[in-house]
């Protein structure tokens, strides 16, 4: 499994519940431009319409250098590949539940196929994001005071 992407603003501003494995449906050279690092996964979101389709929307896939003329658009609505089941929970969660769903990495798997995972999130507030920062500085420094550094 080649890790291409992650998404790291999202540990930081959800909290994140159970993941799913997404196949995702591209065009042209798209898996060529993902291959060779050009896929950013910030401001993404998934979305589910009435007609219980899974989308990803605001994911930025850069165009292939070598195209030539054939451009796709950038930040098109992309099609997620899931089971009925899956569709089915993340379509209570964002519909019924009112939470979100966020992409949390892009990758390769054994196969050469692109995956994407994503995870069932609820919002942190304000004072969360604080204390998760708190913790993380501590942790940090408990690290670097085991290694005998100090600042």
């Amino acid at each position: 499994m080649k890790i291409v992407n992650t998404n790291k603003k999202a540990k930081f501003l959800y909290f994140l519940g159970d993941t799913f494995e997404a196949g995702i449906e591209l065009k042209g050279s798209e898996v060529k431009s993902i291959r060779d690092g050009g896929i950013s996964l910030d401001q993404s979101y998934i979305t589910v319409d009435d007609s219980q389709q899974v989308y990803i929307l605001n994911c930025f896939i850069k165009s292939y250098k070598n195209t030539g003329s054939f451009v796709e658009d950038e930040r098109r609505k992309r099609k997620l590949l899931l089971n009925k089941t899956e569709i089915r929970k993340i379509y209570k969660h964002i519909k019924i539940k009112g939470g979100t769903v966020v992409p949390t990495k892009v990758y390769f798997n054994d196969k050469g196929l692109v995956k994407v995972e994503i995870s069932l999130a609820k919002g942190k507030k304000l004072y969360d994001k604080n204390q998760a920062s708190k913790e993380a500085s501590m942790d940090r420094e408990m690290k670097m005071f085991q290694k005998g550094i100090e600042y």
